[in-house]
Parts: structure tokens; sequence; C-alpha cells
């Protein structure tokens, strides 16, 4: 604020100047409570992060199991469904007459329909499976930091 020659104001008010007021501890009181808060921030940030990583590992490995134990299953089901194709062949080509032919069919497709039917209720449970174990672990531990955050 600018002053006039005899130490005033534009308004004619004196200037207060308190920057030459000491005010011993009070600035360095107010810096400790700072720096103290500043410090317990950051500590409450690492432990977050810490936490995070920590759910963070725990989902990577239990998604690794259940992805592997995923795919595991759709090459067992692609074995099965291959050895149940050639068998049906093997057996269409022994047929004598145009009703074997026809029998054979029928059966077929319903054993294959059945299958097919456990086979997704297979892959659908173990796709589940891996949604609840890839999820949960980063929601509890979310969960936690955000309550130790808020406390």
């Amino acid at each position: 604020m600018k002053l006039t020659p005899n130490g005033t104001n534009v308004f004619g008010m004196p200037w207060l100047d308190f920057s030459k007021a000491a005010l011993p501890g009070v600035g360095r009181e107010l810096a400790e409570q700072g720096l103290a808060r500043a410090r317990e921030s950051c500590e409450k940030i690492k432990a977050a992060s810490e936490e995070m990583a920590e759910a963070l590992r725990d989902t990577y490995s239990s998604n690794a199991r259940c992805t592997s134990d995923y795919g595991l299953k759709v090459f067992e089901i692609s074995n099965a469904n291959a050895a149940s194709a050639l068998d049906f062949f093997v057996h269409l080509f022994g047929s004598k007459s145009a009703t074997d032919v026809y029998t054979l069919s029928a059966a077929q497709a319903r054993k294959a329909f059945d299958t097919a039917s456990d086979q997704n209720k297979e892959l659908w449970a173990l796709a589940q499976k891996l949604a609840t174990e890839t999820g949960e672990p980063i929601r509890k531990h979310f969960t936690r930091v955000l309550h130790q955050g808020g406390g």
C-alpha cells in the first residue's frame, strides 16, 4: 500500500507495520505444526500406497491362477469335444443304413447339447470365480485404506 510522506495511507489512517514486530516462537510453532501435519499426511499416503500395492500383488497372483485354470478348462473341453466328434464319425462310418445314421446323429446332437450346457456352466463358474477373486482383494484393501485415511 502506498504511504504519504507523513506515514499515513491514502485514507489518512496511520500505517501499522507489523513486519518489524517480533513474535518469538509463534511463527516457529506454526511452522513446526504444519511440518508435523505434512509428515503425518505423507506417512498416511505412504501406508495407503503400500496397502494398495499389496492388494494389487494379491489380485495379480489370484488373477493369474484363475486365468490359468480357465485356460486349462478350455483346453480340456476342446480335447473332450474333439474326441467326441471323432467317436461320432467312427460310428457314423460304420453304420449300415440311413436309419442308423439318423439315430446316431440324433443321439450325437442330444449328447453335444447336454455336454455343451455342462461345459458352459463350468466355464461360467470359473469366470465368476475370476471376477470375484480379482475384484474382492482390491475392494477390501481400498475400503480399509479409505477408513484409515478418514480416521
